[in-house]
């Protein structure tokens, strides 16, 4: 198999993760996935593998092969998987779970090598771009930032209690970090450097983007420069685009007819790639907020979508 330059890949409550050709819409690769839900899709930097987060499993996926075997699973979690992501090496991976855990794994060896107690259901996981911190925001509220040069966490707080934060993003050059929740919110924090290794938070903005929930927020990425964008996908069937410059409301894209899950910027920031419970995923261009594309196969709601159309990091 010729490897495609984008590789974008959905997954659906239908048990199936699909590849599609992104400018055709043509489905060329279907998963079946009996085992479970799953929750979020991740492709690893140099564009070989697309981890599936399910229940209570992750799952790794050659991208350049047929089979519909995985080529490892990572299997100590005890509950969903709602957060998966990759070091920018992809030498390792992490993860977050409805079991209250966050783990990093070794992709070159079994079994998970780090574990990290939140005491309550994680929701999202994100690398600080350092590639030296995690951040996650859990079912309670509390955000909490995880020092993995020291070991331990270094920072925690609770932008609204007893409010779900549903998803974290941190702008590229590590910046800015937003935090989304169930009442629609989003929290923006500027990150400060502390004469330690710690980060510290500045409140910078609470932005009320959405009457529903915020199910995915993402800020957009280093190529996109100079416009910077903050994605806001919601259960009131819409994604916001927002400037960064003054968190003025920029576009907002209409079209999907449920719940949209989840999002995913163009390597340039040109696109966006969204999915939702309509059981469609979505291309749109961001320079007028027009969809071009809808990726239609999935039968059931739609919940993840994962894009890799930059080049791969060239070899250390």
């Amino acid at each position: 198999m010729t490897q495609p330059s984008v590789i974008l890949a959905t997954a659906s409550y239908d048990h199936t993760i699909r590849f599609w050709e992104a400018k055709s819409g043509r489905c060329y690769r279907t998963i079946q996935y009996p085992d479970s839900h799953i929750n979020r899709l991740e492709i690893t930097p140099d564009k070989r593998f697309l981890a599936a987060a399910g229940n209570p499993h992750i799952r790794l996926f050659d991208v350049n092969s047929n089979s519909p075997q995985p080529v490892m699973s990572y299997d100590s979690h005890t509950n969903n998987v709602m957060a998966v992501g990759f070091q920018c090496d992809g030498n390792w991976m992490y993860s977050g779970s409805e079991d209250g855990t966050v783990k990093i794994w070794d992709l070159r060896a079994p079994g998970c090598q780090r574990e990290y107690e939140s005491r309550a259901a994680v929701n999202t996981v994100v690398l600080h771009p350092n590639q030296t911190e995690l951040i996650s925001g859990d079912q309670n509220g509390n955000i909490r930032v995880w020092d993995l040069t020291a070991n331990s966490c270094s920072c925690e707080l609770v932008p609204e209690v007893d409010t779900a934060v549903r998803s974290l993003t941190v702008m590229w050059d590590g910046s800015l970090v937003v935090a989304a929740n169930n009442h629609g919110t989003c929290y923006v924090w500027r990150l400060l450097r502390g004469t330690q290794t710690m980060t510290n938070f500045e409140p910078l903005h609470k932005l009320q983007a959405h009457k529903g929930y915020i199910l995915k927020c993402l800020l957009s990425p280093e190529f996109c420069e100079p416009q910077r964008y903050l994605a806001t996908a919601s259960s009131d069937n819409t994604v916001k685009i927002w400037n960064v410059d003054g968190f003025t409301l920029e576009k907002t894209l209409i079209g999907h007819q449920r719940w949209v899950w989840d999002c995913v910027f163009s390597v340039d920031g040109a696109y966006l790639i969204t999915a939702s419970s309509d059981t469609t995923a979505k291309l749109w261009n961001m320079s007028n907020g027009e969809e071009i594309k809808a990726y239609q196969g999935h039968h059931k709601a739609t919940v993840c979508c994962a894009l890799h159309d930059g080049a791969e990091p060239s070899p250390s």
